[in-house]
């Protein structure tokens, strides 16, 4: 677990650029009005609904999206998974006023940053900005240096999970048990009975659908999600 993140980002003298999605008036009222006094934020939108938000993203591309998971014409999830989809460098920060630890799991994997309670927004908001922005995750009032961290700590309180598929093919995953037994490409590809270079393209599919670089991530990746059989030792 990474320490808070207190400051702007080491090195940028630009502002982060926000847009808050919620549907009540009041609600982004209050939060412009706390956000502006902080000089290393700017506020560049706002939207009352799902449409608005999507419409928003797309146009102001902004570094931060609030958005609060219940609104009209929005699935909550549905938004999240578009939003990831249209415009990938937005980093998503649900706002929220109660969330179930199953929905904050789910969140998570579609593409959620972090998540803040509208109870503790005070304390909260600011710094879960600052460390989204700065390349970390938010959780249950704390920051969390990658995925695993933060999915580990919510998943102590969801039971008995369902894996999510992450769309990948029978094959893709059956790559994925060699490589958390440490193969390599010839390995996989005799265990297989495909070529090396159909390996490689697998992997790139693997990696494109995880959002992971390295083999290594890749092994955690899948061990934390129980997407493949660990032996005992």
């Amino acid at each position: 677990m990474t320490s808070p993140v207190t400051h702007s980002i080491p090195g940028s003298h630009s502002k982060v650029r926000i847009v808050i999605a919620d549907d009540q008036s009041v609600v982004r009222f209050g939060v412009k009005s706390m956000l502006g006094r902080e000089e290393d934020f700017l506020i560049v939108g706002e939207a009352e609904d799902g449409e608005a938000t999507l419409a928003q993203t797309s146009k102001l591309q902004p570094d931060i999206l609030l958005l609060d998971i219940q609104m009209p014409r929005s699935s909550g999830p549905g938004t999240i998974q578009e939003v990831v989809q249209e415009s990938p460098g937005v980093r998503i920060i649900l706002f929220t006023g109660a969330i179930t630890p199953s929905q904050s799991l789910e969140a998570l994997e579609i593409g959620a940053r972090g998540i803040v309670e509208k109870t503790t927004m005070v304390e909260d908001l600011a710094l879960a900005i600052r460390t989204v922005q700065a390349g970390d995750y938010w959780f249950h009032g704390e920051p969390f240096s990658n995925i695993i961290q933060a999915e580990t700590v919510l998943g102590r309180d969801v039971e008995d999970p369902k894996p999510p598929a992450y769309g990948l093919t029978s094959r893709e995953l059956s790559a994925i048990q060699c490589i958390s037994e440490g193969c390599s490409n010839r390995d996989i590809a005799q265990q297989l009975l495909i070529s090396q270079e159909t390996v490689k393209r697998h992997l790139s599919n693997i990696f494109d659908k995880t959002g992971v670089s390295t083999r290594l991530e890749l092994a955690l990746f899948a061990i934390a999600r129980h997407l493949v059989v660990v032996e005992a030792a």
